[in-house]
């Protein structure tokens, strides 16, 4: 197998997060269901921002926060992803290359604008966000860097990107350009809403040996594999991809390798639960860089639990305190760039 240059690459949505703090009584004036993802249009996007209290503009979307998280760790990052040529873009562009994550996709002169999701934060750390999806679902095949994509260790999609037809599409030639170069494939159901209309889709990925590990949490495991319970759930899907890894909330993770199940508690950081935006992006990225690392399952597993817990711990979904020093401090050996 030939060297790499990144250790991950993401493929996912390219969106602005507009991240502001709101009450229950906001959400139901908005007719909004707290904790819930729904997706906006244009002018239901325009008018929702214009009711929103002051907020805080980042570069979001999920494998975007996890390509962030990857890089906090000291890991090579990169992302694929579509914006405009507008100011959101350059914002997205400007904030996602100043945090060490490679990106190159050029933005598109025309079309849609630039993606943004609308966060609402209520004083419970919940979060219920609101997507418009923009410029984000009209990636397609010919903004791929296949070179840059021979190079990484590690494939990273998001199911939210899966919706779309260009996007799968391009993801679909991503994956074999990974697979013809030896690479890993990773694949995140990001959400019930993703896995109802394409579970047929996710589950010929996993069938055919496309997928090399999937993350899901307790809710999405439970979809994919249509049982009512969690651990049903898992025994119906483990043994259909080398690697599965599955968040239980307040109980840790999981994750099971060709029948080697291993399970981690949460871990304990900062001053508790602020914001839980990106728990589970950062979760990935923990549980990435300590698989193209090396670590074992159980490294891997605390390595994701700890990065996790310091994003919940703050107000955002990227991470604000040295992850490199933190998994060193509670993990060991974690520092420095991969080899």
């Amino acid at each position: 197998m030939s060297e790499t240059r990144l250790d991950v690459l993401a493929i996912g949505d390219a969106v602005v997060d507009v991240i502001a703090i709101a009450d229950d009584r906001f959400l139901a004036e908005e007719k909004l269901v707290k904790g819930s993802m729904q997706v906006l249009d244009a002018e239901g996007a325009t008018r929702l921002y214009a009711h929103m209290k002051q907020a805080r503009e980042t570069s979001g979307g999920s494998a975007a926060n996890t390509m962030a998280g990857v890089a906090a760790l000291g890991a090579r990052a990169g992302f694929v992803g579509q914006v405009a040529r507008d100011q959101l873009g350059d914002i997205f562009a400007h904030d996602i290359r100043a945090l060490g994550v490679e990106f190159v996709t050029p933005p598109k002169p025309d079309g849609l604008p630039t993606g943004r999701c609308l966060i609402l934060v209520t004083p419970d750390a919940q979060r219920t966000m609101n997507t418009f999806r923009g410029a984000a679902h009209e990636l397609c095949a010919q903004a791929l860097d296949p070179e840059q994509i021979r190079g990484a260790a590690m494939l990273y999609l998001e199911a939210y990107l899966w919706r779309s037809e260009g996007p799968r599409s391009a993801m679909k030639q991503a994956m074999a350009i990974a697979r013809e170069a030896g690479r890993r494939i990773a694949f995140t159901l990001s959400d019930i809403a993703c896995i109802v209309p394409h579970r047929a889709d996710f589950m010929a990925l996993i069938e055919a040996g496309e997928i090399d590990l999937l993350f899901a949490n307790e809710a999405e495991i439970s979809a994919l594999a249509d049982e009512p319970d969690r651990e049903t759930a898992i025994a119906a899907i483990q043994d259909k991809v080398p690697l599965l890894v599955v968040t239980c909330g307040s109980e840790g993770a999981t994750a099971i390798e060709r029948g080697r199940r291993v399970s981690v508690p949460i871990a304990r950081i900062g001053s508790g639960v602020v914001d839980t935006t990106g728990a589970g992006d950062l979760f990935a990225a923990g549980f990435l860089v300590g698989q193209v690392r090396g670590r074992s399952l159980e490294e891997s597993l605390h390595i994701g639990s700890i990065a996790a817990a310091e994003v919940i711990s703050h107000f955002g979904a990227r991470p604000e305190s040295n992850l490199v020093a933190l998994v060193e401090e509670h993990v060991g050996g974690a520092g420095g760039p991969a080899s």
